[in-house]
């Protein structure tokens, strides 16, 4: 597996934001890193309004998978 390139970057953000993400990343056993890229990975997703967001797409397909049979019979 190749790791994913980073570039590193500078900014600011509210105290209690950072302590936020710090502590979800402690309680979830992450990298604060992993939980900003996931945050900000969100953000873009919910600016990008044209298409679904991965998670939503991940349940679509999941339900599909599990019920397929039942949508096709309540489409009839």
């Amino acid at each position: 597996m190749t790791a994913a390139a980073r570039e590193k970057f500078s900014s600011q953000a509210a105290p209690e934001v950072l302590a936020a993400l710090r502590q979800i990343a402690e309680s979830q056993g992450r990298q604060f890193q992993a939980v900003l890229d996931e945050a900000l990975r969100d953000y873009i997703d919910r600016q990008q309004m044209q298409r679904p967001r991965r998670h939503v797409m991940a349940s679509f397909a999941s339900s599909l998978e599990q019920f397929d049979s039942l949508y096709r019979e309540l489409a009839k």
